[in-house]
Formats: C-alpha cells, structure tokens, sequence
C-alpha cells in the first residue's frame, strides 16, 4: 500500500531533504511551510522524485494545521506518516533571551508538534497505522549537551523528546511514535562548518518514519543508534 507523509518547515534543509528521500521510497510527501510560495517551489523541485504535494501549514498557528487537516480531508487524502520538522533556534542562554524568544520556541517547537499530532494521529489510530517522528536535538538530551544548549532551543527539544515517549504510550503499538537527533547538519541552522550532511541527517529521520510493524516507539535516535535522555 503507497502511503502518504507529512512533513512541516518542509521547503529547505533538512525538511525538504527528508521530503526527498520519502519521494524516493514510492511515498507521497504532503510538502509543507508556513510560506505556500516556497513550499510550492520546493515541491516543484522535487517533482521528479514523485508526487509533492505543496500546503501552507504554519506550525504556530492552530487554525493552519486545521485548515490544513481539513482540506486533506476534503481531498480524501489520508496523513500516514506525520514528521514534525520545523523549528527555531535562539542563541541566548535562560536568563538572557527575551520573553518573545521564550515564546516562540515554546510555540514552534513544542505546541506545534502536539498541535499537528492532536491534528493527524488520531486517523492513524482509527485506521490500526501510524508513523509520528518528532525531530530533536542532542541539545536536549540530559547525555549529551542539554547543559550547553542554547536554552529557548534545549529546554523545548528536552519536553519534545518528553512528549514523544508519553504520546508512544498513549496509541496503539500500530503507531510508531519517535524522536529523532540528526546531529548537527549543514543547513541554514545549523551553519557550514556543521560536522553531517543534509543528506546524513534526513536519513534517520526518513527510516523513523518508514519502521517495520514490529520496530520500536518511544525512543530516540540518531541514524538507527539509540540515544539515552
């Protein structure tokens, strides 16, 4: 059966990396940014690779992903893989970003992967199939550099990889619900002097989201290593 994915902040880097991978494994990617027109050209870029389906979804804004949700809906399109992208990242520690860094990490990178989840995963449940990744950061890992971390960015990866193990225990073991680490990947986030491709850090992300029915949930990875909270 060919499945459907769905990817957010899907227009660049890592995002659209994963997008392409997908596309190579016969998967239709719903292909997602808060801006259509760049999403509609990242789709197009990929086009040779399958069927890119280009969408407005802003993870910040909850009417988006309904809207979103319910036109696919309308299209009889079914989300059966749902990877939670995007994010943002401030390089100030706690006590020095601002109230609105505060804010807007707390809003993209936690409240809009429980927001698309509460948006998609209870068809998955329904129809016995499901695929959630939830992309983190050794940012926000206790073993790895949490104490480090730009805070607005590790303190919401820390309660991302916090709600993917409490959502793994909540569905059935049809849905596989996971964090990923890629590691730090030459994007416009990560910089260039990063130590992994783009094309290294998607990888583990796209074989998250495309497990057998008898692979794990509620773990975290980076590539198919798991990693310690």
């Amino acid at each position: 059966m060919n499945r459907t994915a769905l990817v957010t902040g899907a227009n660049r880097g890592i995002g659209k990396e994963v997008c392409r991978q997908l596309l190579q494994q016969d998967i239709r990617v719903i292909l997602t940014g808060r801006d259509l027109t760049a999403a509609e050209t990242a789709a197009d870029e990929l086009s040779s690779y399958g069927i890119a389906l280009p969408m407005r979804l802003d993870v910040a804004d909850r009417e988006s992903i309904d809207t979103c949700a319910a036109e696919l809906v309308e299209q009889g399109i079914n989300v059966d893989i749902l990877i939670n992208n995007a994010a943002v990242l401030f390089n100030s520690d706690s006590l020095e970003a601002t109230n609105e860094e505060w804010e807007d990490a707390l809003v993209i990178n936690l409240h809009g992967p429980i927001w698309t989840c509460r948006a998609f995963v209870p068809a998955m449940t329904k129809r016995n199939w499901g695929r959630v990744v939830n992309v983190v950061s050794g940012y926000g890992l206790y073993s790895q550099a949490l104490a480090s971390s730009p805070a607005t960015y590790g303190v919401t990866k820390a309660a991302l990889t916090a709600f993917t193990y409490k959502l793994s225990h909540e569905v059935p073991p049809t849905v596989k619900v996971n964090a990923v680490g890629p590691g730090w990947v030459r994007t416009r986030m990560g910089g260039q002097n990063a130590h992994r491709s783009v094309e290294e850090g998607a990888w583990g992300i796209v074989r998250a989201a495309t497990l057998p029915d008898d692979g794990p949930s509620g773990q975290i990875f980076r590539d198919d290593k798991k990693l310690q909270v």
